[in-house]
């Protein structure tokens, strides 16, 4: 099979998969929903298009520098008039975040994926318009399965973070499960981004840790060296 790898790197990343009116959450990584959201949007389409080319690629995410959840607080005004009336609401994001997505599935589709966030057609945000990816976001095609893609993909994590680390770093990996694999469920597959009737289903996805070599990272004694004599 082939793979997309993607690069999702910015100064803010929002991924909700459970979220009130009052309250705007995010998980730490991001959702199938949110991705194929933002590949959707590349490619034009609309909301009420059919998403079901899109929602059968397997889906798999590296977090290769995890970020810090933040809180934003806005004043939204509902109603008209004398009627008008504000409220406070809140929204979380994930900061300073690097992650790797991975899309398995028909080569012919994934080139035109590609194709299409290198030029998109609406505009593309990391999980919300008000959220634009920096840096190189296409990594490229590579025909190797999923899990393979994600593990041998080079570390995309920021300098400044790779140096704050030591010289051996674990990476957490989480996929979509195959059959026979068990792991958490999750309800961030897309069925309907209609604005009238958004519906959304259920996953099964599975997470292990691997142990990368980092030659920008300090050795251990040389950290606590460095806080004794600060």
């Amino acid at each position: 099979m082939s793979v997309l790898l993607l690069r999702l790197a910015g100064p803010l990343q929002s991924w909700g998969d459970s979220s009130r009116f009052a309250t705007r959450g995010t998980r730490r990584e991001p959702t199938k929903s949110g991705v194929i959201g933002m590949v959707a949007a590349a490619l034009g389409r609309s909301r009420d298009d059919s998403m079901e080319d899109l929602v059968a690629l397997r889906f798999g995410t590296r977090v290769d520098q995890p970020g810090t959840v933040v809180r934003d607080f806005h004043t939204v005004l509902t109603g008209t008039g004398k009627a008008a009336n504000s409220a406070l609401t809140e929204r979380f994001y994930v900061a300073d975040a690097v992650f790797v997505v991975g899309l398995e599935g028909d080569s012919a589709l994934l080139d035109e994926v590609r194709n299409a966030l290198n030029d998109p057609t609406f505009i593309i945000g990391l999980g919300r318009r008000s959220c634009p990816p920096t840096g190189q976001l296409v990594l490229g095609v590579v025909e190797q399965p999923l899990d393979d893609a994600l593990v041998n993909v080079p570390w995309q994590a920021s300098d400044w973070y790779q140096r704050r680390q030591s010289r051996e770093v674990l990476l957490e990996i989480l996929k979509e499960s195959e059959p026979g694999e068990h792991g958490t469920t999750q309800r961030d597959v897309p069925i309907s981004f209609s604005r009238s009737h958004r519906q959304y289903g259920w996953r099964q996805v599975v997470s292990h840790h691997i142990q990368i070599a980092n030659p920008n990272g300090h050795d251990r004694d040389d950290w606590f060296a460095a806080l004794e004599g600060a």
